[in-house]
């Protein structure tokens, strides 16, 4: 059995990701405590939200109040919902969690049944329970689950076999691969623009453009995702966002746009993700040594080039916080321009670090992220990993992308030397 933990302070988010299960007919609720859900199941996010508000005190103020668990068993083990509830149950108490507000859902949206878990770290009197060696905690006690309910030990293939993984353009499947990425990560990562959106979808092989039209006299904007080859080029099919419901289509996505946008403004992430920016680039030599202290920090770094190979973006995806900033929203030193000018290898494609394969590791916290292997936080990182991982996911993305408000200015020389093409690896969570 295989867990992962997330703290953060997004409770909605948590509660929505799994009503879009439901709503889905792919998952239930198993299990509350000090929750109420009504006798028919009917699954209310405002009224489990108020609920869980109601156990924590107007005064307490954190950003790492709520904690969402995923506790996956090997896919051979059959498991009935009512042990799930009871593994469910005792692995909350024994975090420490057992007298807090809890919701269990089970999801069947893979080939494997498992559980997420959402809870309060703050207890009634306004104290906070500790993160601490959960690590070491949340091991211990799948371990003796294992045991004491006959079940499979956990391997590397296990961990591997329920993240999110990047559009494989040559399986058949396209529509479901697409919907596995779309629908986690729109609603647990902030983005304030369509381009940001773009480039996190980007590391799972995917693009995304909006469109407009006219049809007999009606005029209509829309959205579009499109499958990304090894070098980031469209290939296949368009897929209408309304394949994958309103939640997914313009309108939602501009709401969710302007609330994030709204929340960055107090919240402070974007200074938290500069300083590690900074710190990052203070150290480097070069782009690609510049991408690996990112990585190492829980930060992906996308590049944009247009035609001729010229750069014109730059994306900071944030895992830890579960934010994306454009280079320029964070200061001018951290723009496409600047950084252009100080490594010459993003400005000809000549990117060392760009080629190389990632080394699993363990996560850094709250990370939602592709293609490492999840474990709980509190383990220190050498890259970062996530929910729901680590290749590098720059180099020629999509040519008609259109570049953020003071990316570049005219004034910009192109580069002698066009950009080579570059291998993308596409990201698993």
């Amino acid at each position: 059995m295989v867990a992962d933990i997330h703290i953060g302070n997004n409770l909605y988010g948590a509660l929505a990701y799994n009503q879009v299960k439901i709503d889905a007919g792919l998952g239930k609720i198993l299990e509350t405590n000090r929750v109420f859900v009504p006798a028919d199941g009917q699954f209310s996010v405002g009224d489990c939200m108020r609920d869980f508000e109601r156990a924590v005190p107007p005064q307490v103020t954190t950003t790492r109040g709520i904690i969402h668990i995923s506790l996956n068993p090997h896919p051979e083990d059959k498991i009935s919902d009512d042990q799930l509830a009871d593994i469910g149950r005792e692995y909350m108490k024994r975090l420490g969690f057992g007298s807090q507000p809890y919701m269990i859902f089970k999801h069947e949206d893979i080939d494997r049944q498992h559980l997420h878990i959402v809870s309060t770290r703050v207890r009634s009197d306004g104290s906070l329970i500790s993160d601490k060696n959960n690590y070491e905690k949340s091991k211990k006690i799948t371990d003796d689950l294992e045991q004491k309910y006959g079940f499979h030990p956990k391997d590397k293939k296990q961990g591997e076999a329920w993240q999110l993984s990047p559009v494989d353009v040559s399986r058949s499947d396209l529509k479901k691969q697409v919907a596995n990425v779309i629908k986690p990560l729109a609603t647990m990562y902030q983005f304030k623009s369509l381009g940001e959106y773009r480039a996190l979808l980007s590391l799972y092989n995917i693009g995304v453009e909006k469109v407009e039209g006219d049809n007999q006299g009606h005029k209509y904007t829309g959205l579009v995702y499109l499958a990304l080859d090894a070098e980031g080029n469209r290939t296949g099919k368009p897929l209408k966002s309304s394949l994958f419901g309103k939640s997914y289509g313009i309108e939602a996505l501009e709401q969710s746009m302007k609330k994030s946008a709204e929340e960055l403004k107090v919240g402070g992430q974007a200074a938290k993700t500069k300083a590690l920016v900074s710190a990052s680039l203070m150290t480097s030599r070069n782009g690609g040594e510049f991408r690996a202290n990112l990585r190492e920090e829980g930060i992906d770094l996308v590049l944009r080039y247009g035609n001729g190979g010229r750069l014109f973006g730059v994306t900071f995806i944030d895992h830890n916080s579960r934010t994306v900033l454009n280079g320029s929203a964070l200061g001018k030193e951290f723009s496409a321009n600047a950084l252009g000018a100080r490594f010459a290898d993003f400005l000809t494609g000549e990117n060392p670090q760009e080629d190389i394969k990632p080394v699993p590791s363990a996560p850094v916290r709250e990370v939602l992220r592709p293609s490492v292997q999840h474990e709980p936080e509190n383990k220190q990182p050498a890259t970062a990993k996530g929910y729901g991982g680590d290749d590098s996911s720059v180099g020629s993305l999509l040519s008609v992308l259109t570049p953020e408000p003071d990316q570049y200015s005219n004034e910009q020389q192109l580069p002698k030397k066009r950009k080579k093409k570059k291998r993308r690896y596409g990201r698993q969570v």
